[in-house]
């Protein structure tokens, strides 16, 4: 802390003795020189920093690694900075990103699953401890004003509600400002947004919003504002897009860019983009394409429909892609034309885990019937295939086309076990600072080297103790070593990888890996045992793609090898490792909403996600709203929960009670009443009997008004797991993506809504 300037002497009045118990602060009566408290100051000539993480991109997909998709904004950064060709993830989105911002483990820090998938295990809980500080608190304690824009997968479920907590939300775990979204993924043309811990809609009136710019647009002015209020503050950004991740959504004319790239299939596509992968120098010229698994069809045996329909899904996902590296390139220039790029520290990780092969074979048009077990038929997936990249789509494209993004490695998102769910494409460019322009580095590094990178450049050690917390050791090692010697040799010598069973362990030049334990899109609901699933050898040093399997040539080095994945899980809080989708044993999350069998709702109340709103799946329940009407024609939505993609809404239309059950976009079952209802106070009431005895059977809805039925009708089917992961309850209004194409958002109640009770029976 830098002494005071002195302050010229002066007549002092008198002034009494301080009295006992006065606040601190004060200046004692015999003191000449008062201060104030000073403001952290950053090290001399600390660099702005500023860390992009896309979304569910794999090694071959962009063009700056070889792939297909031109990246223009990634590859400029290429040139003025460097690729890292051995960067590694954890192989999915909430375990990448708490390892990103805190430089320890994903197990070390509760992030061994997704945040929905947290168990009660230390290394699974979900919750980032404060004694594993984020990269944002250290730099916010040190100077830096900080902010996040886009996604954070990394709140608790539990605590994403109005009420909170807010102890893991952005803006308490280091970042001062946050404009984003929660969760997995969100809708690009309704995103489910927040400001701080504010849900917020985006706007009605423009008919071009898409999120993808949306999150540029805020991203530049938080920079402008930085810039003009305080010009010499460094700033640190995590800029954390959407695109990538399924709903694959972009502009049309960004879509049509695309038409007829991808015609020649998956199989074609990983030979041309191995070929340039080779002429770039982002792979040794030794590398050798591993093959296509047999959960993959071979492109040439596809029909006619399936090879349209696919060509389509991936020219859509391209198309996200680019268009989200065009947006990415608005925010880098912002920072040119202030002046700031050459002493801003850029790292672009392109993906947070290898591509997603959660779309399964055929792809979808909704993801939600993924998440629900299901999936669409070829001919349904047909009828939408000029809608895909749209409002009204949710779509994903098929496995092999992950397998494709991933290439030239084995398997995808989620498979921690290889590369092709590991490995990821890295650039990190500071103009000022880094000489050797356009360099390929090819040190084996993983996602938790990035905060240590952060404090190296900057000047600053890892504190003992954060905000009265005595602070783990970061597990991550510094890469600024790699800044002026392409051959230094790897800081990182070991580093063990495991996400849903799927294991492996990294040392000195091989790996040893476990896995699949199941696919992707698999969904089992069953533990699968560990025991079933073979080790694999590879001497990734001279097998750069993980393409020969030496175990039965090396069985002694195996078993050392697998020796050491089992002290490191031991000392990383990975077990018990808890193998494939399915639940473990445990006590359940916690959860508001659970044991409730009343919730009672009050105007205002939207947006109320999962965690603290009814679960209606394979329930019988009712819903009843006490509803003031001055006329008998009137309109809007009384409680609904989801949306377009799969929900159920009870409003009044035209002055007729209607209960809508959209079963997850496939079928949509309506009930109404037989006349309008009058003016006056009423109870209005949908009842709904489920037939019980299995996941997503049926049942009878009836309409009543004041305890007398005004209409009934059959619900074919129900969901069987979850109405929606993104679009939550509302109550006097409806948001995000409507439940019924009836009517559209907002569809606010035009009477006088004095509450909405809802009783499971």
């Amino acid at each position: 802390m830098s002494e005071q300037p002195p302050v010229p002497e002066r007549d002092m009045l008198p002034r009494p003795p301080a009295a006992q118990g006065e606040p601190p602060g004060r200046t004692p009566q015999e003191s000449a020189t008062p201060r104030w408290p000073l403001p952290p100051k950053p090290p001399r000539d600390a660099p702005n920093v500023l860390v992009i993480l896309t979304d569910d991109i794999g090694y071959g997909a962009s063009s700056t690694f070889g792939g297909p998709i031109p990246t223009p904004t990634l590859d400029a950064l290429a040139a003025m900075g460097l690729r890292y060709t051995e960067f590694h993830t954890t192989a999915m989105c909430s375990p990448t990103r708490a390892a990103l911002l805190t430089g320890r483990n994903h197990h070390e820090v509760g992030a061994g699953r997704i945040t929905e998938g947290a168990t009660a295990y230390d290394g699974y809980t979900s919750i980032i401890p404060r004694s594993a500080a984020t990269i944002a608190e250290l730099l916010r304690l040190n100077g830096y004003s900080t902010a996040l824009i886009g996604k954070y997968h990394n709140v608790p479920e539990w605590e994403t509600g109005p009420t909170g907590p807010f102890d893991h939300w952005p803006t308490s775990m280091g970042f001062e400002h946050f404009y984003g979204f929660l969760g997995g993924g969100t809708n690009q043309w309704s995103p489910g947004l927040y400001q701080g811990t504010q849900a917020i809609e985006p706007p009605r009136d423009d008919p071009d919003y898409i999120l993808e710019k949306d999150l540029a647009d805020q991203a530049i002015a938080w920079l402008h504002r930085q810039a003009s209020a305080a010009p010499d503050k460094p700033v640190f950004m995590h800029y954390a897009t959407a695109s990538g991740h399924s709903p694959h959504h972009a502009p049309r004319a960004w879509i049509e860019k695309f038409k007829g790239r991808f015609d020649e299939g998956w199989d074609r596509l990983r030979e041309a983009t191995l070929a340039r992968q080779k002429a770039c120098g982002v792979v040794p010229e030794n590398t050798l394409l591993t093959r296509r698994p047999n959960e993959i069809a071979p492109w040439e045996s596809l029909s006619a429909d399936e090879r349209r329909l696919y060509a389509r899904m991936i020219e859509v996902y391209a198309a996200t892609v680019a268009h989200s590296d065009h947006q990415i390139g608005r925010v880098i220039e912002a920072l040119r034309e202030m002046g700031r790029l050459d002493n801003t520290l850029v790292v672009f990780i392109q993906g947070d885990n290898g591509a997603s092969a959660e779309g399964g074979v055929h792809g979808e048009a909704n993801e939600l019937l993924f998440m629900n077990g299901l999936a669409e038929e070829l001919p349904v997936l047909l009828e939408h295939i000029d809608e895909l990249g749209g409002p009204m789509t949710y779509n994903h494209y098929p496995v092999g086309w992950a397998h494709a993004m991933d290439t030239p490695f084995q398997w995808f998102k989620q498979v921690a076990s290889h590369f092709g769910g590991t490995r990821n494409g890295m650039v990190l460019a500071w103009p000022e600072r880094i000489g050797d322009a356009g360099g390929v580095r090819r040190q084996f590094h993983h996602v938790i080297d990035i905060a240590p990178t952060i404090l190296e450049a900057i000047g600053l050690g890892l504190p003992a103790v954060v905000n009265g917390v005595a602070q783990k050791p970061m597990s991550g090692v510094g890469m600024s070593y790699t800044f002026t010697d392409a051959q230094a040799p790897s800081a990182r010598k070991t580093q063990y990888f495991e996400l849903a069973g799927n294991r492996a362990i990294y040392h000195d030049g091989w790996v040893a890996a476990s896995g699949p334990v199941e696919m992707p899109w698999a969904f089992s609901l069953e533990l699968m045992p560990l025991d079933d699933s073979r080790w694999e050898l590879y001497h990734v040093a001279q097998d750069y793609s993980e393409a020969v399997d030496l175990a039965a040539q090396e069985p002694e080095r195996l078993a050392r090898m697998k020796e050491l994945f089992w002290i490191e899980a031991a000392r990383r809080q990975v077990l018990p490792i808890m193998p494939g989708t399915a639940n473990m044993p445990g006590p359940p999350k916690p959860n508001a909403a659970r044991g409730r069998s009343e919730f009672v709702f009050y105007p205002g109340a939207v947006r109320l996600p999962p965690g603290c709103s009814p679960n209606v799946a394979n329930r019988s329940f009712r819903i009843v709203a006490d509803v003031e009407l001055p006329a008998a024609d009137l309109g809007g939505m009384l409680y609904s929960q989801g949306g377009r993609f799969g929900g159920h809404a009870l409003y009044l239309l035209e002055g007729r009670l209607v209960y809508h059950y959209n079963l997850l976009g496939r079928t949509r079952f309506t009930v109404t009443s037989d006349a309008c209802v009058h003016a006056g106070r009423h109870a209005l009431a949908l009842e709904f009997r489920s037939d019980g005895g299995g996941y997503g059977r049926g049942g009878d809805a009836r309409l009543q008004v004041d305890g007398h039925e005004v209409g009934r009708g059959r619900i074919g089917g129900t969901v069987p797991w979850i109405l929606s992961y993104t679009e939550g309850a509302n109550v006097g209004l409806d948001t995000g993506t409507p439940v019924s194409e009836d009517y559209r958002v907002p569809f606010a109640f035009e009477g006088r809504l004095h509450s909405v009770t809802l009783n499971f029976i």
